[in-house]
């Protein structure tokens, strides 16, 4: 047992008390303007394949996992939350993509018949939102994987067409002269993909070209001079590596050695004939990079989802989405989880120029007062 004499033992718990109180805080910023989270709409664009239940309820665990929920949690009012409304079924519109001439070119723009109908959709309920909160606000556009760069492709050139979309009861009719930077405050990207392949890899990418034209139309953070902020979040968690790599660890490579996933998934993809985490991860970083030696999130390799011009944050170990790629493993390390929240939302309001108050939890409340109460047993 340590023994401290009365003086020392108030400095001590005064220190432990008040490093311990500004670690547990939701967020803290020094400005002395703040702005009241409960007031700011956000829209969450799902990445391809997701369903807008999946950010309320993934993998039907309960709300309480979903990254609705999360950002409820830290102060933001569930009314002023909207995910994009889609259903898992409508990502078979992309194949309308066949259609278009420019898909066996590799000329396809984001507004054509593949992403085209994503595209609309996600102006309309932006402007939906910003009307439906009296215009007080302009809005948070959190874009999830593909719902990253089209997010970038609705914001396009900056105009904004959008006035006769809505009945004219929702709609208020500002003379069809806003701007894209009057309803969007800033888009944050998860796990997006910001460029295409390489020249050499083109006949690889993804979206057939959609990406390259927007990477040379609408380039980087391309509003930012108008006032939308731009921050992108990638995950470092999986080193992609060829299958018949799977049982040869790098030697000496102590950061390869732990990007290999977990043990469950790895059993899963091992089963089904696929390898491991690092194969499946190599063939998703192949088609959206043209190399798959490389490390990302399992599904987006790193590189590819920093968007020139934007505040970049890179997370270790966290995965692209609310299941281990491919499978129906969930997983609390994607970005939208609870546990994964904080490491980049206050850096990303920050840029947003969002101020907010001190906040402590309940569970951080419990920290301090059991802290100070085992100094006083000692």
């Amino acid at each position: 047992m340590i023994c401290f004499t009365p003086p020392l033992l108030s400095v001590v718990v005064l220190l432990l008390l008040s490093s311990t109180i500004s670690s547990v805080y939701s967020f803290s910023f020094s400005a002395a303007t703040t702005t009241d989270l409960s007031k700011i709409p956000i829209i969450i664009c799902p990445g391809f394949g997701n369903d807008e239940i999946d950010y309320y309820n993934p993998l039907n665990q309960g709300e309480e996992y979903g990254m609705v929920n999360a950002l409820v949690r830290r102060g933001f009012n569930p009314e002023l939350i909207q995910v994009l409304p889609l259903k898992r079924y409508e990502w078979i519109r992309v194949a309308g993509g066949l259609f278009d001439l420019n898909f066996y070119t590799f000329t396809c723009k984001p507004e054509g018949l593949g992403y085209g109908w994503y595209i609309k959709r996600l102006r309309q309920t932006i402007e939906e939102l910003y009307q439906r909160n009296g215009g007080k606000e302009r809005c948070l556009v959190i874009g999830h994987s593909a719902g990253g760069w089209l997010s970038r492709a609705a914001l396009g050139d900056g105009s904004w067409d959008v006035i006769n979309s809505y009945d004219s009861q929702i709609m208020k009719n500002d003379g069809n002269n806003a701007r894209a930077a009057d309803r969007v405050r800033a888009l944050i990207t998860v796990g997006a993909i910001h460029k295409p392949p390489a020249k050499e890899f083109e006949n690889t990418c993804v979206t057939r070209g959609a990406l390259a034209y927007l990477d040379t139309t609408y380039p980087g953070a391309y509003l930012s001079n108008e006032g939308i902020s731009y921050v992108s979040v990638g995950g470092d968690a999986i080193m992609g590596r060829q299958k018949q790599q799977d049982e040869e660890v790098v030697e000496g490579s102590k950061v390869d050695a732990d990007k290999v996933g977990s043990d469950q998934v790895n059993k899963v993809y091992k089963n089904r004939g696929e390898g491991s985490a690092s194969s499946v991860a190599y063939t998703s970083y192949a088609a959206v990079s043209g190399n798959g030696d490389r490390t990302g999130d399992g599904v987006v390799p790193l590189e590819w989802s920093l968007l020139d011009g934007s505040r970049t944050i890179v997370l270790e170990g966290v995965l692209h989405s609310i299941n281990e790629a491919g499978t129906t493993v969930a997983t609390d390390r994607w970005y939208g989880s609870d546990a994964i929240l904080d490491m980049w939302l206050g850096e990303a309001l920050e840029e947003a120029g969002i101020r907010v108050n001190n906040r402590k939890s309940e569970k951080a409340s419990a920290t301090v007062l059991d802290s100070f109460q085992k100094m006083l047993s000692l």
